[in-house]
């Protein structure tokens, strides 16, 4: 049947309820169980000793399937746990409850009551002594009830998604379990879970073009953050030593499998450590979390096998252009002959960019992707790093790591800089990037040169990107299947 005319049918059925006097929406309805606590209970218990029981079940869902034979009928019931099989008899149910059942529809979200037993075919399968209508569904479920394969209409409409995908609703459970141990991980080491501003006076803490608004009512423009950087720097200089957030950020740019405008990021400091530190800290909490959900430190992502096991790999930047990219040493040094290699290779490049963009444009272009299995990548060129500590070994580069795993950046970190006199040299440095028509390039920030005039530790920041950990602890392959309502281009016509 058509869609219009499957709306038909439903339609009359629904006329018909409405006529019977039956309520489509009733809000008593109570059910007792669920289908994880009847299966963890009973799901081991043969057919003989269920006969024996006297007790009755009660349980509301989505009714997915039906295997009609007239008087009689095999149901599945989809709850917020799993599915269930309930068998349905003209002669076990009222006949007002039997008439009922004949009129529901798949999709209709009904509760029912009875016992347990097991089936010729040893499905432990509820008896129902009476069944309601819970919510009628008007439309019906697409492609019926065997799944929605459609990409398009799973991330527009992921309520279909969720209801004919078990495997996504699986993908955020598991990222609830995974956010909620990270929480655990961070407030085991004394961390304090803090929430700063989503509407900034001031895009800062990132280089990135920000989403732009106005406050009508103080007549001001605000920016969605970018970043929370400079606000936990603060609480950091206000004495709370140890802060972490999770929460959203905003970047106006593009849209692909790993990059979502929106996007959630935890990002914490430590006061008293180096960026060194933090690799260790993030090896342990990476591995806290494979064990948790793997049992071990390996597993399959798109059908590559990652290692968890510390210590990682440690590469610097320049290492990495020499023996990934292919770079010689004078590339490196050499301004013309940095630029001459980047054009050759395709990268996209400023003529006023400076060297150290340019030989990061080349890393993005030729050594990310080829970035397997974990890896640290240290050495950054203080060009592409405003807020970061000059190396006391080399004051060309700074005291940073990027985190590589499966040929993306997981993590960001750095030991902070902290030296407002060199903080406000690097804003002035990006300013005249700015003007030269890098939009992305930080601001002036008075007020947060302010606050490091007050005094901040010594202090390391780490920002993960929550999403595409996700993505590589439920082996999927779009930041899209990891974020409940990704953003879209609005659907014409």
């Amino acid at each position: 049947m058509e869609d219009s005319d499957l709306l038909k049918v439903r339609l009359e059925k629904i006329a018909a309820l409405k006529t019977a006097g039956v309520d489509l929406y009733p809000n008593d309805i109570k059910p007792e169980n669920t289908t994880a606590e009847i299966f963890e209970r009973f799901g081991e218990t043969i057919a003989a000793d269920l006969a024996q029981l006297t007790d009755k079940f009660s349980l509301a869902g989505r009714l997915m399937a039906v295997r009609n034979f007239g008087k009689a009928a095999f149901i599945k019931i989809q709850d917020r746990k799993g599915l269930i099989q309930c068998y349905v008899a003209k002669n076990i149910l009222s006949e007002q409850d039997f008439s009922l059942f004949k009129k529901l529809d798949i999709g209709d979200i009904v509760y029912v009551s009875g016992g347990l037993f097991r089936t010729k075919t040893d499905e432990l399968t509820i008896e129902a002594d009476s069944i309601r209508l819970a919510s009628k569904a008007i439309h019906p479920l697409p492609e019926k009830w065997h799944g929605l394969t459609d990409i398009e209409i799973r991330y527009r409409q992921r309520h279909l998604d969720l209801i004919s995908n078990p495997q996504v609703r699986e993908i955020f459970h598991r990222r609830s379990r995974i956010i909620k141990l990270i929480r655990e991980f961070m407030d085991s080491h004394d961390f304090l879970e803090v929430e700063t501003p989503m509407m900034q006076p001031q895009a800062g803490g990132a280089v990135a073009r920000p989403f732009k608004t106005h406050h009508n009512a103080l007549g001001q423009d605000f920016y969605l953050r970018i970043a929370p950087e400079l606000y936990l720097k603060r609480l950091v200089t206000g004495g709370l030593e140890r802060v972490y957030e999770i929460n959203r950020n905003f970047r106006n740019e593009g849209i692909s499998t790993f990059h979502n405008p929106e996007f959630t990021m935890m990002e914490f400091y430590l006061s008293y450590a180096t960026y060194t530190d933090l690799m260790s800290f993030t090896e342990e909490l990476f591995a806290s979390i494979a064990r948790n959900i793997f049992n071990k430190l390996t597993f399959t992502y798109q059908g590559q096998e990652i290692d968890l096991t510390p210590p990682w790999r440690r590469l610097s930047v320049k290492d990495a252009l020499l023996q990934i990219a292919g770079m010689e040493p004078a590339d490196l040094t050499d301004y013309e002959r940095a630029v001459a290699f980047a054009h050759k290779a395709g990268c996209n490049i400023r003529p006023a960019d400076p060297l150290g963009k340019i030989l990061m444009a080349i890393f993005d272009e030729f050594v990310e992707k080829k970035l397997i299995q974990p890896t640290f990548v240290t050495d950054y060129p203080i060009a592409v790093s405003p807020l970061s500590r000059k190396s006391d070994s080399n004051p060309d580069l700074v005291d940073r790591f990027e985190l590589y795993i499966s040929g993306r950046e997981i993590a960001n970190a750095f030991s902070e800089l902290n030296d407002p006199a060199d903080q406000r040299e690097r804003f002035v440095q990006q300013l005249k990037e700015r003007e030269a028509g890098d939009d992305e390039a930080h601001e002036m920030d008075e007020d947060y040169i302010r606050v490091l005039e007050y005094g901040m530790p010594p202090t390391a920041g780490e920002g993960i990107g929550i999403d595409r950990l996700i993505m590589l602890f439920t082996d999927s392959a779009s930041i899209r299947d990891v974020i409940l309502f990704p953003l879209l281009r609005t659907k014409q016509g």
